[in-house]
């Protein structure tokens, strides 16, 4: 009879090691495929590990609480009639899964120098037109963790950290998304690729169609999450409470208005963010991005009108809860733009619902 091993999972290609926050199948509890066993927490990402076979969880190895490196076995399904001699036999011989060394290298941030400046981002997976990721305020590369590791598997997958942002300097000359759409077409031009298809989340999506605008020969297929430039309004207390933030419980307080799940705002990931602000520049840098996304309380970049004249795939993807950005920015656009309204999801859809982001992207690019 088959033996599962439920592993450690690596989300991203800069995870490590991960925590066990809960067990939500206790030993002795039958489980299908897909169905959720635990929930886990790395520093940048939270999110459950699924049942990869259909059967009982026969043991429960790495207890809540624990921080274990990727690869190591958390768990045991396997069919009942298995004898626990066979089950001990397995565990006691379980080697953890290690990151293949090719892996192991495309998890280290690369770096290229474009517009004067040093921009960092992680690249992984061959082949096809490359999909280019692009995050939101306050973001970085490691935030499309979920994605990049699933698309990554089929196609080339690059994950920019903008600057101002992540690894990449913090110089910010002009923080407008026109400009900033500029610096992208730049970065692709220092990597050299002539086309990609593009992905952006609220600030990077409005980016995203930037570049689409401007040099449309460049740009594959364009899928948009909850984007700016859509229409007026955003919250602006989210965005003015996370420049101010200082310490990590008023980061995360704030935070928690970024997911429909507040659970998945950990004092770790508030922790790592806050010391990014402290990093030198990062703190102007927000402040002069913040100035140039706002026109009072409404935001500045309007794209809704000219929406239409791209002619490349385009997806709008929003989540139904989304506090940041209202998801009725994504009514009434074109007839050529495909809308996604994803239940169960705030402005981070590519977190909360990545399954369903994926597939979206993937369809959008094979549309192409």
């Amino acid at each position: 009879m088959t033996i599962t091993a439920v592993t450690m999972p690596r989300w991203g290609l800069t995870m490590e090691e991960g925590t066990v926050t809960a067990w939500l199948v206790p030993v002795g509890g039958s489980v299908n495929v897909g169905q959720e066993l635990a929930e886990v927490e790395s520093s940048k990402l939270a999110g459950t590990v699924e049942a990869t076979a259909g059967g009982v969880v026969r043991r429960t190895i790495i207890e809540v609480g624990a921080t274990v490196p990727v690869g190591t076995l958390l768990g045991v399904i396997a069919d009942a009639s298995v004898d626990d001699a066979e089950i001990d036999a397995f565990v006691g011989t379980f080697k953890p899964v290690e990151v293949a060394a090719g892996e192991d290298e495309s998890s280290k941030p690369k770096s290229v120098e474009a517009g004067g400046l040093r921009w960092s981002y992680l690249r992984s997976g061959e082949g096809g037109v490359p999909l280019v990721l692009i995050h939101g305020f306050g973001g970085d590369a490691a935030g499309w963790g979920f994605i990049q590791g699933t698309i990554g598997a089929d196609q080339d997958v690059i994950a920019v950290d903008l600057p101002g942002h992540g690894n990449s300097e913090k110089t910010i000359r002009d923080g407008s998304i026109d400009a900033q759409a500029d610096a992208v077409i730049g970065f692709l031009d220092a990597l050299g690729i002539d086309k990609a298809h593009l992905a952006g989340h609220s600030m990077g999506g409005g980016i995203a169609i930037g570049i689409a605008l401007k040099a449309p020969g460049r740009v594959a297929s364009l899928t948009l999450l909850a984007p700016v430039g859509l229409g007026d309004g955003i919250n602006t207390e989210y965005l003015k409470g996370f420049v101010a933030a200082r310490k990590r419980r008023d980061l995360e307080i704030v935070l928690r208005q970024l997911f429909a799940n507040e659970a998945l705002v950990t004092p770790a990931l508030a922790e790592e963010i806050i010391r990014y602000k402290r990093l030198d520049g990062a703190q102007p840098a927000l402040e002069t991005l913040l100035a140039a996304l706002l026109n009072g309380q409404a935001q500045r970049a309007q794209y809704r009108d000219k929406l239409g004249a791209i002619k490349v795939p385009v997806a709008v993807i929003w989540g139904a809860q989304d506090r940041i950005i209202p998801p009725e920015h994504a009514v009434g656009l074109p007839a050529s733009v495909r809308v996604e309204t994803l239940a169960g999801s705030g402005h981070m859809p590519q977190v909360e619902a990545a399954d369903q982001v994926n597939k979206i992207l993937r369809e959008t690019i094979a549309k192409a």
